[in-house]
Parts: C-alpha cells; sequence; structure tokens
C-alpha cells in the first residue's frame, strides 16, 4: 500500500491555511523553495521524512494526521476524518448520509 500523495498534499494545505500561513513562509522557515511547497501540496512530488518533520513542526501538526487524515492526539480526530470524507460528495450523497446517521447520533445509549 503506497501513499496518496495529492491528499498528503491536501492537508499539508489545510494544516498551512489553518494556521494562516503562506507557502511563501512555509518554504521560508524550512529552507526550500516556493515551488517546492507548492509540488508538495499539489501532490506532484512526494515529501520526504525530514522535510515532512520540518513541515509538522512549523504547522504546529502530528505527522499521523499529514499521512493518515487522522491523529489520536486531537479529541476530534475522528470527526475531521469524517469531514475529510463527505469533501468529496455530491449533495444527494450528503443527504443520504444524514439519513443515515441521525438516528445513530439521536440514539441514546443509556436505554
Amino acid at each position: 500500500m503506497g501513499f496518496d500523495y495529492q491528499a498528503i498534499g491536501n492537508r499539508i494545505r489545510k494544516a498551512r491555511e489553518r494556521k494562516g500561513i503562506t507557502q511563501e513562509l512555509l518554504a521560508e522557515s524550512m529552507d526550500v523553495s516556493n515551488a517546492y511547497i507548492s509540488k508538495i501540496e499539489r501532490g506532484r512530488t512526494p515529501v520526504n521524512l525530514n522535510n515532512l518533520d520540518k513541515i509538522c513542526r512549523v504547522l504546529e501538526t502530528s505527522t499521523e494526521y499529514i499521512l493518515s487524515g487522522t491523529s489520536t492526539d486531537s479529541e476530534d480526530y475522528m470527526k475531521n476524518e469524517i469531514m475529510e470524507l463527505l469533501e468529496g460528495c455530491s449533495p444527494q450523497k450528503i443527504r443520504l448520509i444524514v439519513q443515515v446517521i441521525k438516528p445513530i447520533v439521536s440514539y441514546r445509549e443509556d436505554n
């Protein structure tokens, strides 16, 4: 099983945007080119482990999240995973998903 570099790049971009950091600033803090960061974020080039570590330190995120989309360090890691799954769904598919999960969310566990 290989890595999905496009998904990894997308998570890096989202983490960077959440921090309010530009590609230029991220590249500068890592001593790499802006073009390199752009290629990583678009999934055009794989990120090596040393640079992945630098990215995660600058963006204050875990390598686990960048590589897999989940992080057990966060209390909301499953919510984040669900949100990522929904991103590519059509409105029709989202309506179907809501119909499926509403009864689960509404279920009272004390029964």
